[in-house]
């Protein structure tokens, strides 16, 4: 069956509702699934810290309508219990509109929802609430319940039930005010586990609190998995073989790695069960299309050694989903983790460089000392390995970063900026791309979501600005963002990879264009046509 864990707006209780449900879950030895509606990273972190498996976000607008399906059927039926937790209020989507919400997830899926209402400071007025979130629609849903949360006393209780009771919607817990289990929050949301000291002490906390507060004999039926729809297969392989077939067909009629698509995610217009099943372990091939296994006098040559995509990941990058690992093993390119504030330089065997989001400004400090990491990440720009930077891997790539106290600290000096602090930049984009670059193409359509409180400033006057894309989204002016050039991609722009599958192939591509063994005993290298300046990596 499971269920949707959802809310009438952010800060109602629905993360601690998800998380003490799954918590009970693991202690009572289930295995346990979970999802998140929407582009969120903290939350899945959270999440999948307690369920003790990686959380699928599941975003329509992101990656399509057959992609949620796929993940989600795919990854639910090798769990015992699955959850899935929505985002913000049920019907709030893009703009406006309920496009990419909760309720459309719910509906997309077919599955039941559970509302999260803070009733703190209501009593009678929490069935004109209730009634109108059930009644609401399109998408309509299909309400198994509601949770109340912070409910004072066992009179402000009765009071409740007795307004709930005309409706015939089930109150499925009720939960009491309780500030010993708040979750700390910053300006991007929640902390993430590793920032949790008590993590442990506070998962047999949620673990008690559903087993107290919620009606667990009505709830557990709700979070009972489903088998698989027959013939489903791993998703990942999936978008990957139909994105390599694309992209086949795309270069025999308009040229090698031409593959323009729509705006729309990759498959989302496409029946759930319309690709064929891939049942191969072998690793999707990418690179023939774009790049020659021949030597130079056309004999053939053996392929190039494997080489690692080094990914940033510590306490100031953590913001990737599980799925860009994924598309890259499944492409056979190892992935190897690389700490920017260990100070440790890059591998010795790093093809390409994934630098993502995260909190770059709570850690400038440690990575203005980290002198060796900057100076190797500058140094394998210049040598044209391929680098795809979002948000705060953006961040790092700039000549300096101005932390919340005011303090600039050098960064590793690949693009002419200085970031500072700046107003809130939210929700989802529509990108089209400016110029031919490493993972974009000139006129080609592209969805993302962008969320950060930073402004650029030029590091000189004739610096070269922003040329990767042109972005527009609901109530916000069209603006030129971000960088590119043959080997590098830099934007504040979130992109998920099983949306855009072009992304892992055009990489490996790159990777692949770069491995090749020079002619005439030239160094190889990628020539950007964007002048950059010296990068400034002193410490």
């Amino acid at each position: 069956m499971s269920c949707l864990i959802a809310a009438p707006s952010s800060g109602s209780g629905k993360t601690l509702v998800s998380l003490s449900l799954v918590a009970l879950a693991r202690q009572r030895g289930a295995r346990v699934q979970t999802f998140k509606v929407g582009p969120d990273y903290l939350d899945p972190q959270l999440l999948s810290a307690v369920a003790g498996r990686d959380c699928r976000n599941l975003d329509p607008l992101l990656c399509g309508d057959d992609w949620v399906r796929r993940a989600f059927h795919w990854h639910a039926s090798q769990a015992d219990a699955v959850l899935v937790e929505g985002v913000m209020g049920l019907f709030d989507g893009r703009g406006p509109t309920a496009e990419g919400s909760s309720a459309q997830v719910a509906d997309l899926l077919g599955l039941p929802v559970v509302l999260v209402v803070e009733a703190s400071r209501q009593a009678g007025s929490v069935a004109a609430l209730v009634r109108g979130f059930r009644d609401h629609g399109p998408p309509k849903v299909i309400l198994a319940g509601v949770v109340l949360n912070r409910v004072g006393s066992p009179r402000h209780r009765a009071l409740l039930e007795a307004s709930l009771a005309s409706l015939g919607v089930p109150v499925l817990g009720v939960l009491p005010p309780h500030p010993a289990l708040e979750l700390p929050s910053r300006h991007l949301g929640l902390l993430p586990p590793h920032e949790l000291a008590d993590l442990r002490a506070r998962t047999e906390q949620w673990a008690h609190l559903a087993q107290t507060h919620l009606a667990i004999d009505r709830l557990w039926p709700l979070l009972a998995a489903a088998p698989a729809p027959a013939g489903q297969t791993d998703p990942i392989r999936a978008v990957l073989t139909r994105a390599r077939l694309e992209w086949t067909n795309a270069a025999s009629v308009n040229g090698a790695g031409a593959m323009v698509g729509s705006a729309e995610p990759f498959g989302s217009t496409e029946p759930f069960a319309s690709a064929e099943p891939f049942a191969s372990a072998e690793p999707v091939d990418c690179a023939e299309p774009v790049a020659s296994r021949e030597t130079e006098d056309g004999t053939g040559g053996e392929p190039p050694r494997a080489r690692a995509v080094v990914i940033a990941r510590d306490a100031a990058f953590h913001f990737l989903y599980p799925e860009v690992r994924e598309c890259l093993e499944a492409l056979g390119l190892p992935v190897r983790f690389w700490s920017p504030l260990a100070d440790d330089p890059l591998p010795e065997d790093c093809a390409a460089v994934v630098l993502p989001g995260g909190y770059p400004e709570l850690h400038a400090a440690a990575l203005a000392d980290a002198a060796r990491s900057r100076v190797s990440l500058a140094r394998a720009s210049r040598r044209g390995v391929p680098i795809v930077a979002e948000c705060g891997g953006l961040l790092l790539l700039g000549q300096r970063l101005v932390d919340p106290a005011g303090v600039a600290w050098p960064m590793a000096g690949v693009l002419p900026f200085e970031a500072r602090p700046g107003s809130l930049r939210l929700g989802y984009r529509l990108a089209q791309g400016q110029r031919d670059g490493l993972l974009v193409r000139a006129g080609e359509p592209w969805r993302g979501h962008e969320f950060h409180r930073w402004q650029l400033h030029p590091g000189s006057p004739d610096a070269p600005g922003p040329s990767l894309w042109q972005l527009e989204g609901w109530g916000v002016e069209r603006t030129l963002e971000g960088w590119t050039t043959p080997s590098l991609h830099a934007s504040w722009l979130h992109i998920h990879w099983a949306g855009f599958p072009k992304i892992p192939l055009r990489l490996a591509a790159a990777i692949e264009a770069v491995a090749k063994p020079p002619r005439n005993g030239a160094s190889w290298r990628l020539t950007s046509p964007l002048q950059l300046p010296t990068p400034s990596v002193g410490a």
